[in-house]
């Protein structure tokens, strides 16, 4: 996907284009583009800019809360795999059932073979 076809701060750089042309000539037309046109485009921008931060800032906020949420559901998982493990042992079925992967169930390490000094 291409990047966009505006540059990223293109508010700022109108903001400015404009002032510099109401000091240049207010009333200086190029084809059919006024300097009015061009800050009605801005005036346009600023309250869609404003609705898009608070859109991000509730977003972060919802992303916060969803972490907060998850961190605690997997502290209380680890808790349940830890307890289920203690009380039935670690190559229980009920220890399986939880998640946790029985301990007859694992793969014995492998050893690696040492290089002759």
């Amino acid at each position: 996907m291409p990047g966009k076809s505006y540059p990223l701060n293109i508010v700022e750089v109108t903001r400015k284009v404009v002032d510099a042309w109401r000091k240049i000539k207010a009333d200086l037309t190029l084809g059919d583009l006024t300097a009015e046109m061009l800050a009605d485009d801005l005036t346009q921008a600023e309250p869609i800019e404003a609705a898009i931060a608070g859109l991000e800032n509730r977003l972060t906020e919802a992303r916060n809360r969803r972490d907060e949420l998850y961190a605690r559901m997997w502290e209380r998982v680890k808790r349940v795999h830890s307890g289920v493990k203690g009380i039935y042992g670690d190559d229980s079925p009920e220890y399986e059932l939880v998640g946790g992967t029985r301990k007859s169930d694992r793969k014995a390490p492998v050893r690696k073979a040492k290089l002759g000094a």
